[in-house]
Formats: structure tokens, sequence, C-alpha cells
């Protein structure tokens, strides 16, 4: 359950509707490949931004209504067509993909939850407008559970994100609680730092309940599909409590006993 690199995509899950496997196919080719220009290989920064600048120029392509000549883009295209998506979503991704290349650090919560809102947001919103369902009261809970799944992965990947120097953990948090930076560089597990992250647990699983009613209030198959992925962010924070809070030699992981845990707690959440 990582909304970094896509994973909550449900490109190959069961519940995806044979029909809109190659619509997800595409909006997940051109974020994981656009994802990766801004994380993976030796390119320098600049190099970076100007292949993201890149995709941006594709996507004003897309509309102006001509057709890109790259397949991936001539596939998103199309999509795009298909399901009157908005565009504004496909560059809300690129923005926050550049951000990631320049900003290293974040001083308040305002500012994690506007870079989710670009980074996280999206993937929710495109899927809403894939199966017909985007009317307002759902795209605000879809944004609740999408940023909240983003939260997760900072919270679980702390260690992780320290080795590309980026701290998600707002600058105001880190102050509040007297933990520095030499504290994450060093693993330290703190009382300070478990008090840290107990606060910011609470804090991604009430927007994540914020947010839960969608799963049930959608039919079908994206129903499901949801409840499987708000169960999953809900379990990784129990999994984050479960291990003490120390994220450095106990990153929590989700094996088979979890999946049928999450499975039950699926149908729970439909019987209320």
């Amino acid at each position: 359950m990582s909304v970094n690199h896509y994973e909550n995509f449900p490109v190959a899950s069961f519940l995806l509707p044979p029909e809109l496997r190659p619509a997800v196919a595409a909006i997940y080719a051109f974020a994981r490949s656009a994802d990766d220009l801004a994380d993976e290989g030796e390119l320098r920064p600049q190099e970076r931004l100007d292949a993201l600048a890149a995709y941006e120029s594709e996507l004003d392509r897309i509309g102006r209504g001509e057709t890109p000549t790259d397949p991936m883009f001539a596939a998103l295209a199309r999509v795009v067509a298909d399901y009157t998506l908005p565009l504004q979503a496909l560059r809300d991704l690129l923005s926050a993909f550049k951000q990631d290349v320049v900003t290293p650090r974040y001083a308040s919560f305002a500012d994690v939850l506007d870079y989710c809102r670009r980074s996280a947001n999206p993937v929710g919103l495109l899927m809403l407008h894939l199966y017909g369902a985007a009317d307002a009261r759902n795209v605000a809970q879809s944004d609740a559970i999408c940023s909240a799944l983003q939260l997760i992965n900072f919270w679980q990947d702390v260690a992780i994100d320290w080795d590309k120097d980026r701290v998600y953990l707002p600058q105001e948090d880190l102050q509040r609680f007297q933990v520095a930076e030499a504290d994450i560089a060093g693993g330290r597990d703190t009382p300070a730092w478990r008090q840290l992250m107990a606060f910011e647990v609470a804090r991604a699983r009430a927007l994540m309940l914020s947010g839960a009613p969608l799963a049930v209030r959608l039919p079908g198959r994206i129903g499901w599909e949801l409840r499987l992925v708000v169960q999953g962010g809900l379990r990784i924070l129990e999994r984050i409590e479960a291990a003490d809070y120390d994220i450095y030699r106990r990153r929590p992981q989700l094996g088979k006993a979890d999946w049928l845990r999450m499975a039950w707690r699926s149908l729970w959440m439909g019987a209320h």
C-alpha cells in the first residue's frame, strides 16, 4: 500500500472491471514513468525538470486535440477523450513530481497537504471519472483517502526518504516535539520521536476515516476496491503502532494474515 510509485493503482486488481483496465493502465504508465523521471536514475535536477516539462508539453498537445506521436501519450489521449478526464489532474501530478526535485523540506502540515493534493488526490479523482462517479461529495472523500494514503506512505518511509535527502514530516512538528533531523539520520527511537509519530499516525487515521464512507457508498467493484485500500492504510498505521513507532528497524509490511484481516474488515464496513 504505497502512494509513491503508484502501487495503489489497481492496474492488475481482479476487482477492476476488464473494460477499464486499458484506461487505468494508460494513466498508470504516465504517472509511473513521470514519477521515475523525478526519482530514479542519475539525472541532474535540471534534466529531471526538463524531462517533466516535456511531459507537460505532451499534455498541452492533448488539450489542443492533437494526436501525440509517442505511443504512451497517444494511449493517454484516447483515454482522456473517451472518459472526459480532467487534464488538470495529470498536470497536478507533474507539479508534485517537479516539487520532489526541488523541495526537500516542508515547513507546515498545510504545505504537506498541498503536496498531497497534487501527488495523490489526482489518482482518486481520475478513478472516479473512469467510473462516472466524480460528484462533489465523492471527490472530497476520495481526496481525504488519497491524502491519508500519502501521509501513511511518508510515515512508514521516513528512513527511505531521508536517504533521498527528503523529510516530509513538517518542520513545525519536529520543532514542537523536539525531534532533530540528526535523530532521523541516526535512526534514534526516542520518547520524543514516539510522541511525534503517535501524533502523525492519529492525524493520518482521522483523515482516512473521514473519507471511508465513500468506500461503502460506491457500488460494485470500485466500492470493494476502495474498502481494501482504506483497510490497508489503516492496517499499516496499526503496524506502525505495534512497532512502537520504530519504523527505522521495523518498517511495516503487510502479510497474508493482514490481507485476511483487511478482507474481513472490508466486509464489516458494509454491515454498518
